[in-house]
């Protein structure tokens, strides 16, 4: 009963999924750019920060999604190595569960692209990159 209902609402959930990953890293990106109360952040981490506001918002919308999902995954392995590993590799001591949380939503991602509600698929019919 379960496995029929999640094949029926299986698009739906993706794309609730896909866009609930798409704004929490969009706005990820916007509190490095000050736009969420924070001050803004400078040099590289301003350009990280206006890089996830990107793959968020193409996330979130569906346009470009795999290409945007392997931006993030860089991104994120990035933050593991330079900011987590170093303070040793257990995510709940180092601070980065939530990077790995975001490293593995992009890999879902990535393998399932925009999905049928998508602006990639409204528009073009098919994924794009």
């Amino acid at each position: 009963m379960l496995d029929k209902y999640a094949k029926k609402s299986e698009h739906v959930i993706y794309v609730i999924f896909r866009i609930i990953i798409g704004v929490l890293y969009a706005m990820h990106g916007m509190s490095k750019i000050g736009l969420l109360g924070k001050p803004s952040m400078t040099g590289l981490w301003a350009f990280i920060g206006v890089a996830e506001l990107l793959i968020g918002l193409g996330i979130a919308l569906g346009l470009f999604s795999r290409l945007a999902a392997l931006g993030g995954f860089i991104i994120m392995v990035g933050a593991q190595v330079t900011q987590h590993f170093p303070k040793g590799l257990n995510p709940m001591a180092n601070g980065g569960e939530l990077s790995l949380l975001f490293l593995a939503a992009f890999l879902v991602i990535f393998a399932m692209g925009g999905g049928k509600f998508s602006l990639g698929h409204t528009f073009f019919k098919k994924e794009l990159w």
